[in-house]
């Protein structure tokens, strides 16, 4: 079933074009990635469809409504959760109350609790007196997730989660994402790590200069060596 559709999107910041023509859909249960270069136009896309830069034209239709000239809050409220690249993380706020902060009922049946969340990140129990701003970089990371899922989303939106993490985070993030998504959460990533994709990556996007110019599956991406090269840089 598809959840979420954005077709032929136009994005500017003032008169500069960023976004042209992006289109890509997601259906419920996938995990979508949105790969690229920096500058390709990976987050101004997140931008679009959580309506922080609007779209100029194009449609972005979540659970068959079009939400592109939604302001943020409502697009939050039907359902789309945002996990930002710089975190956000509320420095005046304890761990706990970083996480209360983002409870709400969700929509979908889906029911995160502090005490779920806490299974699966139990760094956060052990650190939840301490101001959120205090934690290590993929401590933080982990934070913002788990606040995130506390407002029970249809669809979890994370732009470049790994970003700045050692290998051993890394490794230790996409494993708890993987629990995510066998828990049944939709999710869209943009992402430069390779072994994200290749460990709970269904399929993805490629872009370039702003536009989408490949699609296709883990399995596909895996044998392609010359669309890596040209979108990736890597072999």
């Amino acid at each position: 079933m598809e959840l979420l559709k954005v077709n032929g999107i136009h994005t500017f910041y003032d008169l500069s074009h960023i976004l042209f023509d992006v289109s890509f859909s997601i259906n419920t249960g996938e995990c979508v990635f949105l790969l690229g270069r920096n500058g390709a136009g990976k987050s101004t896309t997140f931008r679009s469809i959580m309506g922080l830069t609007p779209a100029k034209a194009g449609n972005i239709v979540f659970k068959g409504t079009d939400v592109a000239k939604f302001p943020p809050y409502k697009i939050a409220r039907a359902g789309i959760g945002f996990v930002p690249e710089d975190r956000r993380i509320f420095s005046e706020l304890s761990v706990r109350e970083n996480l209360e902060i983002g409870m709400r009922e969700g929509t979908s049946g889906s029911k995160w609790t502090l005490d779920r969340i806490y299974n699966l990140f139990p760094i956060l129990k052990e650190r939840e007196k301490q101001d959120g701003i205090t934690l290590s970089g993929g401590e933080q990371q982990m934070l913002t997730i788990a606040r995130t899922l506390l407002g029970n989303p249809d669809l979890l939106v994370l732009d470049e989660p790994t970003e700045g993490l050692d290998p051993i985070k890394v490794k230790t993030l996409i494993e708890q994402l993987s629990v995510i998504k066998k828990e049944g959460v939709t999710m869209l990533i943009s992402e430069h790590s390779q072994l994200a994709f290749s460990m709970i990556g269904d399929r993805a996007y490629l872009m370039e200069k702003g536009s989408i110019g490949w699609e296709g599956t883990v399995k596909e991406l895996a044998e392609n060596e010359a669309v890596r090269i040209k979108y990736l840089g890597v072999s």
